[in-house]
């Protein structure tokens, strides 16, 4: 026997991010990339090639014990023609459907009996659900992109027409914050949670994470660790998968699944006994699950997006001053050229007092990205 392959397709920066534990596991790791400056192909063993040329896809596979992803563009054709060669594949075809079809999700989630909005598929008819409301693509959207906010009737069929496929739309849920809860589950049926976790968003994009939620009763944080585990269960996840949830009152309700590791999980590298990207080759590997428990009472994590400035260009000599003022702070860079929306880094701080994290990681997000300057 000899020490296993997983193979990664794609190579951004969740995958960089598998490889510290791939090394501390002592499994080996290839990627699949698109090109060869993608983040995770600067520092780890790939292949370059198009996903749409599927021998090719299936020639690295064949090297691989399993094969798993980084992100949901992955043709449903290619991961079952790479089942059907016997490659082990994880998450399957038919999990990974769950969060890359929004309307295979939420009859999923009916028919699991677990809490979803008023929603329905439209294509081009009448709705039976009040404006204004929600309008998503039913595939390809992420980080705000395919979802719509559609005042009238009028609206929601010019952009039917522009897009030219079924809608999934949704109530408009006047929500008090929204959370996540990262879970892992392997071949076997082992699985685990971790603290659910704040996530802050600015234009659709998760800005900050704050892991335990503040203020959250007991029951209603269990509640969520039960969802994320009925779901995993339910639809056989292989792997780690965020649940994004929505708190209104009370009540929680389900928004989306991504079967892969997540940015709501990215503080668990400093903020957990075992990161989401070990668990997740844990997982796929059929291994024990590691320990999920915090090391800290907070874990405060902040993005680093691009800004439209000219010195959002410049991170090394940013990251020298904060690592001067504090050097407590987990500065992690993705190796990604700068543009506008585009997460290039993040910042995390673990410790007790959350008010100050919050400020230190916003000023450190703020200074890397180029929006202060002191």
């Amino acid at each position: 026997m000899t020490f296993p392959i997983v193979g990664v397709i794609g190579a951004g920066q969740l995958a960089r991010m598998m490889v510290p534990p791939a090394i501390d596991l002592g499994i080996y790791l290839t990627l699949f990339a698109s090109d060869s400056k993608d983040s995770a192909a600067q520092i780890a063993q790939h292949v370059v090639g198009n996903l749409n040329e599927t021998d090719s896809v299936l020639k690295w596979a064949r090297t691989c014990d399993v094969v798993t992803f980084e992100h949901e563009q992955i043709p449903q054709e290619l991961i079952l023609a790479m089942q059907a060669e016997g490659i082990k594949v994880f998450p399957s075809a038919s999990a990974f459907s769950y969060s890359q079809n929004k309307l295979l999700m939420r009859a999923k989630m009916a028919d699991l009996n677990l809490p979803n909005p008023r929603w329905e598929k439209y294509e081009g008819g009448e709705v039976s659900i009040e404006f204004p409301l929600i309008a998503k693509s039913v595939t390809g959207g992420y980080d705000g992109r395919g979802v719509f906010l559609i005042s009238s009737a009028e609206e929601l069929v010019a952009l039917y027409r522009q897009i030219n496929s079924p809608l999934l739309i949704e109530e408009k849920l006047n929500f008090d914050y929204e959370i996540a809860v990262m879970v892992a589950r392997s071949s076997h049926g082992q699985a685990a949670t971790w603290a659910p976790t704040l996530t802050v968003q600015g234009d659709g994009i998760c800005t900050q994470t704050v892991t335990p939620i503040p203020d959250i009763s007991e029951e209603l944080s269990s509640r969520a660790s039960h969802i994320a585990l009925t779901i995993a269960q339910g639809i056989d996840l292989v792997g780690v998968m965020a649940v994004e949830i929505f708190v209104v009152g009370d009540q929680l309700i389900i928004n989306e699944l991504a079967l892969r590791p997540h940015n709501s999980g990215h503080w668990s590298i400093e903020g957990s006994v075992t990161s989401q990207f070990e668990q997740h080759l844990r997982a796929v590997l059929d291994l024990p699950l590691g320990d999920t428990s915090m090391v800290a009472p907070y874990a405060v994590m902040g993005n680093v997006i691009g800004i439209e400035t000219d010195k959002s260009g410049d991170l090394y000599r940013p990251y020298l001053h904060l690592m001067a003022r504090n050097p407590r702070l987990r500065i992690h860079q993705y190796m990604k050229q700068l543009r506008p929306g585009r997460k290039v880094g993040h910042v995390t701080l673990l410790g007790d007092d959350l008010l100050h994290l919050r400020s230190e990681v916003r000023h450190a997000v703020d200074y890397l990205s180029g929006a202060i300057d002191e």
